[in-house]
């Protein structure tokens, strides 16, 4: 690696101190531009899609519960190690969460417990404001995280079918996807129009002929 340094100043620069002078300019030209910060709390943030805010359990419309099933796939992709889920089984061998837990300071907003939800019970809001001076308040449990999703639904103008079309994975086609994950989304976030970037047309094509040769 080559190490490029400063110039060395000649008598004048020293004498005039042009540098300081160049910062003085730029603090003057920065005085007088627009500004660029927000005055929160009065001035929102526009959330965008996917946006990885406080979690929450999906309350399922029919049984008022959490849709969870108790497959252990968020737990098992959590990098962090913060979900933890306890169940039982009946003599049919369904499960049943008995408790949800989610500390969300260990948390690292990934998101792969979303992505990996194969009935889409766990999402990250919206919700950002949840700053506290107690710890516990941010440990959540099942019925927290259930009360999450309702305080969510409230405010957000959502109604309950409300599930985020980012938390669909880019790139798989809509018949490999679960059930639940195969629903009515934007045009683009099907699979022709996931792809962004420089190596959008690359990746389409190896894609296209994966399809093609798979269904022969």
């Amino acid at each position: 690696m080559k190490v490029q340094y400063k110039p060395k100043r000649n008598l004048l620069e020293t004498i005039f101190q042009v540098e300081i002078l160049q910062g003085m300019a730029l603090t003057l030209r920065k005085l007088f531009s627009p500004a660029i910060t927000r005055q929160y709390p009065q001035e929102k943030p526009p959330m965008y899609p996917g946006f990885r805010g406080q979690h929450a359990l999906v309350r399922d419309s029919l049984t008022n519960e959490s849709k969870c099933v108790a497959c252990m796939r968020c737990a098992t992709v959590c990098p962090s190690r913060c979900i933890k889920i306890s169940y039982h089984e009946d003599e049919s061998h369904k499960r049943f969460v008995d408790s949800y837990t989610i500390e969300a300071l260990r948390c690292v907003f990934c998101g792969f417990c979303v992505e990996v939800c194969p009935v889409g019970a766990i999402t990250m809001t919206e919700v950002f404001e949840y700053a506290t001076y107690n710890r516990d308040t941010t440990y959540f449990d099942k019925d927290l995280l259930l009360e999450n999703w309702d305080r969510f639904m409230a405010g957000s103008g959502h109604d309950k079918t409300y599930v985020n079309p980012f938390w669909r994975p880019r790139g798989i086609p809509e018949s490999s996807l679960p059930a639940q994950r195969r629903m009515n989304v934007p045009d683009d976030w099907t699979v022709e129009k996931q792809f962004v970037g420089k190596k959008a047309t690359s990746s389409q094509q190896c894609l296209t002929a994966t399809t093609a040769g798979g269904s022969h």
